[in-house]
């Protein structure tokens, strides 16, 4: 199951990296600018064929990712048919068309999840209420705190609770509920895994002082909410509204990094301590591709085409997000590259673009290959 969710990581990644490449393709050639490879993977080629219009499509042996390669990229290049030679408004169209593409696909994904339960993701998701159908799923064991009467029952993250004292449970609020009500007895505890039944019985603490729990685990449900008519509606505005959410979820990832670099440089041990807490949490905020292949989409897998269509979305919204910011070799910070050279009225050498591409290019390298670092660790 590991290897069917980590084969169908790939291909999603692959196919929404593609799919953001062909929109600068599209833009490239509606703005006069020759495409000379449209590429599925990465280098080297193991396949290509020259199409009609004179682009080659190739299949590369790397599964990851995906290019479209325009004749004079550079932007100094002079001569009909090149990147350069476009205009500044047509060169902003090619670098952010791969962007709005993958704005287009996450609105797609979202609106097929409307019509069929859009997952509850954030508080206050937007719906439309004359046409909202709420549902929920089944309740599951979250976490299992070692030692308490959950972990003696044999209880583990999850299992699918059933019943509890006799009761069906179809809101995660019955579980502490009924627990309170039945502190310090012994309950029968009915529940399903691997989709077998089965029953437990545990004996409930006598009191939680602590906040783990008569029972000693979390537990939860997912929500989700269906849309008709509504359901190309709810696409856009939740596309938006998550747009907005990984907007500030970046901007809080980035100040708990560079503040927690610079709390490092204090002379105040606290302060220091503070800073590697401020470090060490935005590193769990992120996750990089073995992450995303390796256990996330896996995972997704294993919960149904619900959840992977909705883990597709949202990276398909997160590479949107990524090349809009003006990090260095990425879309945005080559538009902003271009941009500062065009106010100042100056020439952007070729020299000058790739000195920036590549320092960008190093610095992106060694930031994924540090949390592939951490992906690792975290699997082992």
């Amino acid at each position: 199951m590991i290897v069917w969710g980590i084969i169908v990581g790939i291909l999603i990644l692959t196919l929404l990296v593609v799919v953001h490449e062909l929109g600068h393709y599209i833009a490239a050639r509606r703005s006069g600018v020759v495409v000379e490879e449209f590429g599925i993977g990465l280098p080297p080629r193991a396949w290509g064929k020259k199409l009609k219009n004179g682009v080659l499509l190739s299949i590369n042996w790397l599964p990851i990712g995906g290019f479209c390669k325009m004749q004079g990229e550079s932007d100094a290049a002079n001569k009909k048919g090149d990147y350069g030679k476009a205009t500044y408004w047509q060169k902003t169209k090619i670098l952010f068309a791969g962007v709005a593409m993958n704005w287009l696909a996450t609105i797609v994904i979202f609106t097929i999840l409307a019509w069929v339960g859009m997952p509850q993701m954030i508080k206050d998701q937007f719906t439309v209420p004359a046409d909202s159908y709420r549902s929920a799923s089944e309740v599951v064991v979250g976490t299992v705190v070692e030692g308490l009467p959950a972990d003696k029952a044999g209880l583990k993250p999850g299992d699918e609770i059933v019943k509890v004292d006799g009761t069906l449970i179809t809101d995660a609020a019955l579980i502490p509920e009924i627990s309170r009500v039945d502190k310090g007895k012994r309950v029968k505890i009915e529940y399903r895994r691997d989709g077998q039944t089965k029953t437990t019985t545990a004996e409930l603490r006598g009191s939680n002082d602590d906040g783990k729990g008569y029972l000693g685990m979390s537990s939860g449900q997912s929500t989700y909410v269906r849309s008709t008519w509504s359901a190309p509606i709810v696409g856009v505005a939740t596309t938006l509204q998550l747009t907005g959410e990984t907007f500030r979820g970046v901007g809080v990832l980035a100040g708990n990094f560079f503040g927690g670099l610079a709390k490092q440089l204090s002379f105040d041990a606290s302060v220091r301590e503070s800073g590697r807490e401020n470090v060490s949490a935005a590193g769990e905020g992120v996750t990089g591709p073995v992450g995303i292949v390796g256990v996330l989409f896996p995972q997704a897998t294993q919960s149904g085409g619900v959840t992977l269509l909705m883990l597709a979305g949202i990276i398909s919204l997160s590479l949107a997000v990524m090349n809009v910011l003006p990090i260095p070799a990425l879309d945005g910070g080559r538009w902003l590259l271009m941009t500062i050279y065009k106010l100042r009225r100056k020439k952007l050498t070729a020299k000058t673009e790739e000195k920036f591409v590549t320092a960008g290019f190093l610095a992106l390298f060694a930031l994924i290959i540090l949390i592939t670092i951490v992906d690792v660790v975290r699997l082992f």
